[in-house]
């Protein structure tokens, strides 16, 4: 029997992890973060000395002893790389910049490709990430693009941010996020963009409940 699968694409600090992650649950649906799988490319990359900078360098630790894997242990999924779980080394600030560099490298993209199809294949599931909608899952049964404006996003990461403890300025929040959208939006592969027939779902005004709400109702009303 055909799988459910849906899409949630949309630029850095929309919600699209913490949303479809609470709307999985809310569904009884796998949610898979891409994000995490990039990060995890990312951190191979660093280990193996790579220079973050070239496609080639990147491309040469991607080496056929490396294996990529989402597993779901107790109902929380866990990423492991090459046997080893990495689910709390992925999300420093160095594995985030890595892996902002790698998905921009078309072996990269390959790399992940089958697998993320196969998760696709093989559970009813929620997928967010860049190009879900377009490039991954062209067939999703629901495609939807959560976006907000770069000054309610900033505004969003910066309080994250201050709740970590972290010494941040808003404006260079900001200027990260507006910087993220371009880059993002005109990479040569797989560039950021809305598919033709996704959802438009504008989160800038709500908070994280009615966010939530608005991604649920929009699956139910659209499957």
């Amino acid at each position: 029997m055909k799988k459910i699968n849906v899409a949630i694409d949309g630029p850095a600090g929309a919600g699209k992890s913490t949303l479809s992650r609470r709307a999985a649950e809310e569904l009884g649906f796998i949610y898979i973060d891409t994000g995490a799988l990039y990060r995890t490319v990312g951190l191979n990359a660093m280990r193996k000395g790579a220079d973050l900078d070239s496609s080639q360098s990147i491309a040469d630790t991607l080496t056929d002893d490396v294996k990529v894997e989402l597993r779901f242990i107790d109902g929380e999924q866990r990423v492991f790389l090459s046997g080893e779980d990495v689910s709390d080394k992925i999300r420093t600030p160095e594995a985030s910049v890595a892996a902002s560099k790698v998905s921009a490298v078309p072996a990269v993209r390959a790399f992940l490709f089958d697998l993320q199809k196969q998760l696709a294949r093989e559970n009813d599931c929620i997928m967010d990430g860049r190009d879900i909608g377009t490039v991954v899952l062209p067939d999703a049964d629901v495609k939807i693009f959560l976006t907000a404006s770069p000054e309610a996003r900033a505004q969003r990461r910066y309080q994250e941010l201050l709740e970590k403890g972290m010494t941040v300025n808003y404006e260079d929040v900001l200027s990260d996020m507006i910087k993220r959208d371009y880059d993002d939006s005109h990479r040569e592969i797989a560039p950021l963009k809305q598919a033709d027939d996704a959802i438009l779902c504008d989160n800038g005004d709500l908070d994280l409940q009615q966010s939530v709400d608005l991604i649920i109702r929009t699956i139910k009303e659209n499957i």
